[in-house]
């Protein structure tokens, strides 16, 4: 049940921005059990307006830098979140061809009560 919020810089194309929604969901699938038809990607281009460190925890960040957020339920390890993180990594190294310098990820918990995924109502916790 991921919210996965992506921004990128703009000027990328439908591919570069389906690589990202496809390299981010397998990881999810693959490490924290999410099915693989629960896709709600929210992908936001920014002509400017991604102010980042380039440098913070001695990380070199490029102008390529994307943000991941991602919104889930409570209740994944350290180890998945862990294994979350490397998966997406490298899922965008090989496409679209992201340095894993400039990929952020961030994660949101949450309960099941939390979520509504239509018609005003609390699915998980009927």
């Amino acid at each position: 049940m991921p919210l996965v919020r992506i921004s990128h810089r703009s000027g990328v194309g439908d591919a570069y921005r389906q690589a990202l929604s496809d390299g981010v969901q397998e990881a999810l699938t693959a490490t924290v059990n999410a099915p693989a038809d629960d896709r709600f990607h929210i992908l936001t281009e920014h002509a400017s307006g991604l102010i980042f460190d380039p440098h913070y925890l001695g990380i070199e960040r490029s102008p390529e830098w994307v943000a991941i957020q991602i919104t889930l339920r409570k209740g994944r390890t350290v180890e998945m979140k862990q294994a979350l993180y490397r998966r997406i990594v490298e899922n965008l190294a090989k496409d679209p061809g992201l340095r894993p310098e400039d990929v952020m990820i961030c994660l949101v918990e949450n309960e099941l009560a939390d979520w509504s995924f239509g018609k005003g109502e609390a699915q998980y916790v009927r």
